[in-house]
């Protein structure tokens, strides 16, 4: 029997239970979504009125947009969740008609640190136009082309043009920047009528996307509607989801760009003084005016929405909701491990764990996990075969050695210099256990603190002979070379300092992936307990990093180790296989919206 959007069964009584159906059954259904309460939401989700999801970066290659880290990289993974349950869901991003590409030598103690450019054309992607809209910036009329992409019971929605730039071009407070965001907001808010949807709810993924809500807060207060109600209805239909504790991408602006780039779009002079009235010394936050405009507010971890720290412009401190992120298992576990873990019965068809997934992950032994192991190695190495490391080499990996691995945006509190501390004591580590160590993330442009200390980490490395043959730099890091590493690397090293990251996810990544996490607790590492993985533990940096050499050690003998190998595997999957899921997550959200 199948139901659809919004069709009620009253045998069963889910008029008000049923969201969206995932499969084709009404045991599917429950199996999946049992109840929900939608009482605090004018409409359920559908087609003509979808759950929009607003972001300034995707990171989905396969459909042609290059994002810069993790906030892109969740927002692909959220969308291929909702297309795997048939939810109704909208991404509205932009569409950068350029992307950039890092690429870096170190030769002769010398660094070539540099960028290239590359056009990138959305109808190669199988986007389809449909029309233009225009806002008004810097004192002219843009045009924006609206292009679209469907996908099962989901879309993404491009705004665009050919001078729009690349993801996060220009000064994070200046007029290019303010430009970009007001025409997602105002412009992406004119593609979803031009389509011809609604949106039930509004994700406002971090304050770039803040305009959407303003826009839509000007239609209503616009068309008629009392300002106070549009300003109720807004924020009862908005959620602004904060996905990072330190705001590098949040911007300040002053009210003549506001002047100039903001305030001509809009058509309501309430919503104007309203908006006017959040300046400070003639100034805005974005997360000041975000904060007030959306009623719900979730962080992306347990830890994360206890230690954001946000207030209103009354000074009361912002409660957050925990939503922890997740991802799409089928996109970033290898083939063979997905299937073995469904054959197993430890996940089941949505890839949460199955009712009974603790036994059977007890069921699992070392041999199947070096077996894995080396079929994911075979898909880490073709990737390699085409990729070079910091010498311009592709980097060979014994079939008999192990792989450490360190992927992610190199910013500074996330500590990716951290193992270097004591050049002899890793040299000596590495060499012992037989162990290459890769290094893969991009600096952003224009951050000189980490290009400094990636320079030295690499000066380091090409100093001493041992780590300059097993320590290789992979530039370039992007969604193939971060999913290649998950599934063929043995260990993972996570480093940031404690209470600076708000969840991340190429941990989650490498624990489905059969992998053995080293890490601080911090992020959405703390949603378990800290003796489900290796931990790094210490009160000062010191300790940490012996802490760091020691957890290294014992998980390379745990590769040699079928006892320990199964307990470690074991531990991480049973402590993580609830935190890791999409699926887990998009229901999360749904459950907390409606």
């Amino acid at each position: 029997m199948e139901i659809s959007v919004g069709q009620t069964n009253s045998s069963d009584n889910l008029a008000d239970k049923l969201l969206f159906h995932p499969l084709d059954n009404i045991e599917d259904v429950e199996e999946f979504y049992t109840a929900i309460n939608r009482s605090s939401l004018t409409k359920a989700l559908s087609e003509e009125r979808p759950y929009t999801y607003w972001t300034i970066e995707l990171y989905d290659k396969k459909n042609g947009i290059r994002g810069g880290g993790g906030l892109g990289v969740l927002a692909a993974d959220t969308r291929r969740v909702a297309e795997e349950q048939s939810v109704p869901f909208v991404l509205v991003t932009p569409f950068y008609p350029s992307e950039q590409h890092q690429h870096y030598e170190y030769r002769n103690g010398e660094s070539l640190n540099y960028t290239s450019h590359e056009p990138v054309d959305y109808s190669q992607y199988g986007f389809d136009f449909l029309d233009t809209v225009n806002i008004k910036a810097g004192g002219q009329i843009c045009s924006l082309d609206v292009v679209e992409k469907i996908l099962g019971s989901t879309r993404i929605l491009c705004i665009t043009e050919p001078g729009f730039g690349e993801l996060y071009s220009g000064e994070s407070g200046g007029d290019h920047r303010l430009y970009q965001e007001v025409a997602l907001g105002f412009g992406g808010y004119q593609a979803l009528k031009l389509a011809g949807l609604k949106p039930a709810i509004m994700q406002l993924n971090e304050v770039a996307t803040f305009f959407a809500a303003l826009a839509r807060l000007d239609e209503l207060a616009s068309n008629g509607m009392d300002f106070y109600e549009a300003v109720v209805y807004t924020r009862k239909h908005t959620l602004y989801t904060n996905h990072t504790l330190v705001q590098a991408a949040e911007a300040d602006f002053s009210y003549d760009q506001f002047e100039r780039y903001v305030f001509p779009n809009l058509k309501s002079p309430a919503v104007r003084k309203w908006l006017s009235d959040k300046f400070d010394n003639g100034r805005i936050r974005l997360s000041t005016v975000t904060i007030e405009i959306a009623e719900l507010r979730s962080g992306v971890s347990k830890l994360h929405a206890r230690v954001a720290n946000y207030h209103d412009l009354a000074g009361n401190k912002v409660k957050f909701k925990a939503v922890t992120n997740g991802i799409d298992i089928p996109t970033w576990t290898s083939e063979a491990i997905t299937d073995f873990l469904e054959e197993k019965g430890i996940i089941d068809k949505f890839y949460l764990p199955a009712a009974d997934y603790e036994e059977k992950i007890d069921q699992v032994t070392a041999t199947e996990i070096k077996s894995l192991k080396s079929k994911a190695r075979a898909e880490l190495n073709q990737v390699l075969s085409h990729r070079v490391d910091q010498y311009g080499n592709h980097p060979v990996v014994e079939d008999d050695a192990l792989i450490y691995d360190f992927k992610r945006r190199f910013v500074d509190y996330k500590r990716p210099w951290l193992p270097f501390t004591d050049p002899a004591r890793i040299a000596e580590i590495l060499e012992k256990h037989n162990i290459h160590y890769f290094l893969a993330g991009r600096v952003h442009e224009g951050d000189s603190v980490m290009s400094g200390r990636l320079k030295n980490l690499l000066t380091i490395v090409d100093q001493n002979p041992i780590l300059k043959r097993r320590v290789h730099y992979l530039p370039d890091y992007d969604e193939e070379l971060g999913r290649a590493l998950s599934v063929g690397a043995n260990v993972s090293i996570n480093t940031p300092i404690v209470g600076l990251e708000a969840c991340g996810t190429s941990w989650m990544k490498d624990i489905i992936n059969l992998g053995i996490l080293i890490s601080t607790h911090d992020g959405g590492v703390a949603d378990a307990s800290s003796d489900s993985y290796l931990n790094i533990s210490g009160s000062s940096e010191h300790q940490e990093v012996e802490s760091l050499y020691q957890r290294m050690e014992e998980a390379a003998n745990a590769w040699h180790s079928d006892f320990d190998l199964e307990y470690i595997i074991k531990t991480e999957l049973k402590a993580y296989l609830p935190v890791i899921s999409g699926t887990r997550m998009l229901k999360d959200y749904l459950d907390f919206l409606f």
